[in-house]
């Protein structure tokens, strides 16, 4: 006889097996753990641990309701059906088959599919916790719809809320009737068989009173999608319009109405068994639905509106005016008609002088390779391609500049071990800004702030802290800090030649990352960033912080996630401190009758080509945050710029004490803040349709305009013209305000448009300089509306006179002589001299090897007249018989052209700007002439000894490197 065979090596195989589980769920954990404690660290160091642990506890209890939502009504419902399941009754072979093998896996399935679609609805109910709670806080408007006389408040707070309520129950139900009546048919209560359907009197009640639920379930909903009317699109605009009102509305209501009555009917079915009435009374609804829900409302609108479109919808075109308007704050924009002047005449600009010695022509989007070429001092330092504009007090009036910070670049620092690129190179330093409307004689940028050590008028302070820690190219992750006494061992910045014993050290000591300084603490930022370096190195200290998420942007988002962001974020020097200034912005899609905008697409333009939001169509918005972000130490400031907004109060809210009162923000902040640019195009995408003020001209649609494209970009696929900031005069103000611009055009496509200038729109962009107080004139919209019966040059029409000069070409192909390259600046509109005056600066470059654009002319253009001319100041004059009566910011200038680089000069000599050993010789004479003075100011009698004589070696290279070039043979 055999024996059986033995139970221990199965029983082996089941511990292994359980314990290869248990490991591996264990690591999971640990690694979740090591995810949500490290994002808690970040938090809480940034003292926005609210922000986090409120979002936590919110998806946990939404999870929670969602799970037990779906979970409980759907074991409940199995469980009736099971245990009310006839005893005796004879089922058929086939039923008895299907028990034989669902009743082995019965317990399983009667907890595991409530399980199972519970998870899934906890998922779904965590990711709609904010909508819970919005309406939990939501917060009343005091304006009213024009339909139902209801708070807009309950558009934007509480219909979400409702919408998103109502599905979930309804899902629950339609899987609790389906649930029900498989394990009812499965176990006999339902019966089908010889041509009849037999049914249970505890089967039908089950059956009867969910379906009666469901159905009133669907008549609240139907009553409830009333109110979506007014924020579904018909006709030309978003909102119920004359058949919305006068036929959809009125539909639904009715088949909520009938609805509920079907719900009663299988109600009173459980109770008297009866089907035929609940059954013939849902045929009804679906033909109901199908005549009120769609034949009645295409009846209406084809019959009775679109052969008097204009007359019957014109209540309803006002309406959509009215809360378009208020729902983009483009409601109060003061309209000026218009009758430009197109002859330029002697003297016309001498009422605008101020305006044109403020024009722009340092154009930011051109002029980057030259700060980095002149500012950039060693490879690992970077700045932007695109600079930022900005404006600073200077001698008691505003300068506009030109602005960049000088950052790391991880990707070309010396040597990028692990301990380089975390430990050594870890910040850039300083700010560089240089003057918007001047020029050196070579074209060059005139700076205001320059330098390492940095100097200049914008940082007289010895108190400035240049170094940037956080920007929008900072390294991932640095670890920074040590104890008192410890050797520095940061690269702060360099001095004379690029050696490491001319390398100034430093060690951070704000308080700028989470520390890190404990083993546990190093371990679970040793897994997050995948590097083990960071557990071993003898480097990390008890006072070590690892900075980390440093993007300015990237910080206020997690800060604020409410918020959509601007995409421009700027750096300005405020208190001493370089900041980042962020604006933020409240949206919603749910404002009633206000017509929606796709806000990636209204933001594109030349500048800003790829935008990228969570957010796509919204149909409000507020600039309801003003946010800072320390440059040295990361710390993220809020301040309740807008504190009327209603979804700014809700958030507020959810998430109290992380905003700041607007009476917190320093007269110097002030002075930077400025109108920001996304909502600016969002609110001239709209008032291209929106700058009408009556139904009738809105009907008709014959006054549409349009951004014109940016006459830069390429003609194959065209980009807007961005927005442009300048200090300007608009007719009817006192003085020169910082001011934010655009232009349109008529709208039209193909071979019937015209690039002729319909409206000018500016914004009074400067908030002022009162601590905590908004100038009364920030954000007031200004419109020109130029008489039609005028002919102004649109950009792309102004553009083409240029490029088709013959004069202008001749002189603009002898700049292309050579290896040069011919950049067109930013187009600039200007509304001075009773007309619009256009102006453009040129820039030449090497096409190869070191670029550095330089100013080499400027066109000028007003109405059909056009100049050139090595400054602005001779172009005006040029262009306006010989005295503008103005000038521009380069009056003092007297230009010298750069010689075109691989030809010769008048005498027959070259230059080596181009060549690298002189460009190096170059930067050292410029480094070592800024630490002298740096030397001089401070006292440092010492250190001016050291610089001077770097300085004599850098001079005396150039002297070597100039005769080189200029000796035959060389």
């Amino acid at each position: 006889m055999t024996s059986p065979a033995p139970a221990a090596p199965r029983t082996a195989r089941r511990i292994v097996l359980a314990t290869v589980v248990i490991l591996a769920v264990l690591i999971a954990a640990f690694f979740v753990f090591a995810t949500m404690y490290t994002d808690f660290l970040w938090y809480d160091q940034l003292n926005f641990a609210q922000v986090l642990t409120t979002r936590w506890i919110a998806t946990a209890t939404m999870f929670v309701v969602g799970f037990l939502g779906m979970a409980a009504p759907m074991f409940v419902a199995i469980q009736l059906a099971y245990r009310l399941r006839p005893v005796y009754v004879r089922l058929s072979s086939q039923l008895d088959r299907y028990q034989e093998v669902v009743e082995p896996l019965r317990r399983l399935a009667m907890w595991g599919m409530p399980v199972f679609f519970g998870l899934f609805a906890g998922f779904a109910a965590a990711g709609q916790w904010e909508i819970v709670w919005q309406w939990a806080n939501g917060t009343a408007t005091g304006q009213t719809d024009a339909q139902f006389h209801l708070d807009t408040g309950f558009y934007l707070f509480d219909l979400p809320f409702y919408e998103a309520l109502l599905g979930f129950v309804s899902a629950v139900l339609i899987l609790c009737l389906l649930v029900s009546a498989l394990v009812l048919y499965l176990y006999g209560s339902v019966r089908i068989g010889q041509g009849e359907l037999r049914i249970s009197k505890a089967a039908r009640v089950q059956l009867a009173v969910i379906a009666g639920v469901y159905l009133l379930v669907q008549a609240v909903s139907l009553w409830v999608d009333r109110y979506k009317t007014l924020t579904a699109p018909e006709d030309k605009i978003t909102g119920a319009a004359f058949t919305g009102v006068n036929a959809t509305i009125p539909g639904l209501a009715i088949l909520a109405i009938i609805a509920a009555l079907v719900a009663v009917l299988f109600f009173v079915t459980a109770v008297i068994g009866r089907w035929r009435f609940p059954l013939a009374a849902t045929a009804l609804l679906i033909v109901a639905a199908l005549v009120l829900g769609i034949a009645y409302p295409w009846a209406v609108n084809t019959f009775q509106v679109k052969p008097n479109q204009n007359q019957l919808q014109a209540q309803y075109y006002e309406r959509n005016l009215k809360a378009t308007k208020a729902a983009y704050g483009i409601d109060g924009v003061e309209t000026t008609p218009f009758k430009a002047q197109t002859t330029a005449e002697t003297g016309q600009l001498r009422s605008d002088a101020d305006t044109t010695a403020s024009i722009r022509i340092m154009d930011p989007n051109v002029i980057g390779p030259t700060f980095q070429q002149l500012e950039q001092y060693r490879s690992y330092y970077k700045f932007p391609t695109k600079l930022d504009v900005d404006r600073y007090a200077i001698d008691g009036k505003t300068q506009d500049a030109v602005v960049a910070v000088r950052e790391i670049d991880t990707n070309r620092i010396p040597s990028p071990t692990w301990n380089n690129s975390t430990l050594v190179y870890t910040h850039g330093y300083g700010l560089v800004a240089a003057a918007g409307n001047q020029r050196t004689d070579d074209g060059e940028p005139v700076f205001l702030e320059r330098g390492i050590p940095t100097s200049g008028v914008l940082t007289n302070s010895e108190k400035f802290e240049p170094r940037v820690y956080f920007g929008e190219n900072s390294p991932p992750y640095s670890i920074v800090g040590a104890p008192k006494g410890t050797s520095p061992i940061e690269i702060d910045y360099p001095r004379g030649q690029d050696s490491s014993e001319n390398q100034t050290k430093t060690t951070f000591t704000g308080d700028g990352g989470p520390r890190i300084g404990n083993f546990f603490t190093k371990l679970l930022y040793a897994l997050k960033f995948q590097s083990e370096q960071i557990l071993f190195s003898d480097s990390v200290n008890p006072d070590s912080q690892i900075l980390y998420d440093r993007d300015p942007a990237t910080r206020v988002q997690k800060a604020a996630p409410y918020l959509t962001l601007d995409s421009d974020p700027y750096p300005s020097i405020v208190d001493g401190r370089i900041v980042w200034i962020v604006d933020g912005y409240t949206t919603s899609s749910s404002y009633p009758y206000s017509t929606t905008v796709n806000l990636p697409k209204a933001i594109s333009d030349s500048v800003n080509t790829q935008p990228g939001f969570v957010t796509d169509d919204i149909n409000y918005i507020r600039n309801s945050v003003k946010a800072t972000v320390d440059a040295y130490d990361g710390k993220v400031t809020l301040y309740a710029w807008d504190p009327t907004d209603p979804v700014l109060k809700t958030w507020q809210k959810i998430y109290p004490s992380t905003l700041k009162p607007i009476s917190d923000m320093s007269s110097q902040l002030m002075s930077h803040v400025r109108y920001p640019t996304d909502l600016f195009k969002v609110q001239r995408a709209m008032l291209g349709t929106y700058h009408v003020n009556d139904a009738a001209s809105f009907a008709r649609q014959d006054n549409l305009w349009e951004t014109p494209n940016d006459p830069q970009s390429d003609s194959a696929n065209p980009e807007l013209q961005p927005p442009y900031y300048l200090s300007m005069k608009m007719p009817g103000q006192d003085a020169t305000q910082f001011s934010m611009y655009t232009t349109f055009i008529p709208a039209s496509q193909g071979a019937n448009s015209r690039n002729v200038l319909m409206g000018y729109l500016s914004v009074d962009a400067d908030a002022g300089s009162t601590s905590g107080k908004k100038s009364a004139s920030y954000g007031k919209l200004r419109m020109l509306e130029i008489d039609a019966d005028t002919t102004v040059p649109g950009p792309g029409q102004v553009q083409n006179s240029f490029d088709s000069d013959p004069t202008v070409g001749q002189q603009l192909n002898l700049l292309k002589q050579g290896q040069s390259k011919v950049t067109h600046g930013n187009l600039l509109t200007l509304p001075v001299g009773g007309g619009f005056l256009y102006v453009q600066p040129v820039f030449v470059q090497s096409s190869g090897g070191t670029q550095v654009p330089r100013l080499q002319k400027i066109l000028v253009a007003f109405g059909d007249k056009i100049a050139f001319a090595d400054t602005l100041t001779e172009a005006l004059d040029q262009l306006f018989g010989g005295d503008a009566g103005a000038t521009g910011g380069d009056g003092n200038v007297t230009p010298t052209p750069t010689p075109t680089p691989g030809t010769g000069s008048g005498t027959g000599t070259t230059t080596p700007t181009g060549d690298a050993a002189f460009q190096a010789a170059l930067s050292d004479a410029k480094a070592a002439m800024l630490a002298r003075d740096a030397a001089l100011k401070a006292g440092d009698l010492a250190a001016f000894a050291t610089a001077d004589q770097q300085l004599t070696d850098a001079v005396n290279k150039l002297i070597q490197l100039q005769g080189n070039a200029n000796t035959p043979g060389k």
